[in-house]
């Protein structure tokens, strides 16, 4: 592959990098990564580090590129997980912690998507993307809880805008290192990818055209003498947003090994990450809201008798 790009007024200060993955999406971020690195991707013909961050009108032209090969889903009937409910417009499943989603680049083992397929065929054919189909939102690999997924099209078309139009009701139970003094909250920090940490998101002043909003709210349950148990609300959906959040509050999750301080002040863990999708509830196509709760898994419960 061998084209020029033009940087747009918005993608001013937009990470190189990021912006290539966003219209280049048939590349990994890691692969276009290494492009910049082997000097296949340059700005105003000059070679710049990855982490460069663009100009207004700046022109990035791209040599010699080739196209990674075409992942596909391949169905398995080794991975485990919990069906909830299952109804004819969609599924709800219990994720475990240690599992992914769906297939994504650096991604090697079976995902819960591919389980799903062998099971329910039809989700094959649901959805924009061949590897994502019928989902309409995901949980990360270290968090466990409820998920949605859409087994017809037009549920699909349902849910998708019910996530976006924020009317689907999102909450976790986490715990946090510190004690939360206040016993509710909102956390309201736009987001946007770390300028010097990969993979992470970072908390950004609101004129940051790279951000885009996030709204948290808490409310505590119990408090320790170390750590607070929160149970939280989304009104959004951004990548890593509890994390990000609770770690620029100041109260970073329990077991996070990404999002955490240099010196921890509670270095007791549960071997995972504390955090636990416990209620989903939603409009079905028949206007019914429904309502789905999972209990705390019981290495978590475990953890928090130790504690009391």
């Amino acid at each position: 592959m061998n084209t020029s790009l033009t940087v747009p007024p918005e993608a001013t200060g937009v990470r190189l990098d990021k912006f290539l993955v966003s219209e280049l999406p048939k590349f990994s971020r890691h692969f276009l990564q290494q492009a910049i690195k082997n000097k296949q991707i340059k700005v105003d013909s000059r070679c710049v580090p990855i982490h460069y961050f663009l100009k207004n009108r700046q022109i990035i032209s791209v040599e010699n590129l080739i196209e990674p090969s075409e992942r596909t889903l391949t169905p398995t009937n080794e991975v485990k997980w919990k069906i909830v409910k299952e109804s004819a417009d969609y599924l709800i499943i219990d994720k475990p912690v240690g599992l992914t989603v769906h297939p994504a680049a650096g991604v090697h083992e079976s995902t819960l998507i591919e389980s799903l397929v062998s099971s329910y065929p039809e989700i094959l054919e649901i959805g924009e993307d061949k590897l994502r189909p019928g989902i309409v939102h995901r949980l990360d690999k270290d968090v466990s809880g409820l998920m949605v997924i859409a087994r017809t099209e037009q549920a699909f078309v349902h849910l998708k805008k019910a996530f976006q139009d924020r009317t689907v009701l999102k909450k976790y139970l986490a715990l946090v290192i510190g004690q939360v003094k206040q016993p509710s909250g909102i956390i309201d920090f736009p987001l946007a990818r770390s300028k010097t940490k990969h993979g992470r998101m970072a908390a950004r002043q609101r004129n940051d055209p790279a951000a885009k909003p996030a709204i948290t709210k808490f409310e505590v349950i119990n408090t320790f003498q170390q750590v607070t148990l929160l149970k939280l609300t989304l009104e959004t959906g951004r990548t890593h947003q509890i994390r990000a959040h609770l770690n620029a509050f100041g109260h970073p999750l329990v077991g996070d090994k990404i999002y955490h301080p240099s010196k921890l002040t509670f270095k007791a863990t549960p071997d995972r990450l504390f955090l636990h999708s416990h209620k989903l509830g939603f409009y079905d196509l028949g206007g019914v809201w429904q309502l789905f709760t999972s209990p705390l898994p019981t290495e978590l419960n475990k953890f928090l008798q130790q504690l009391k």
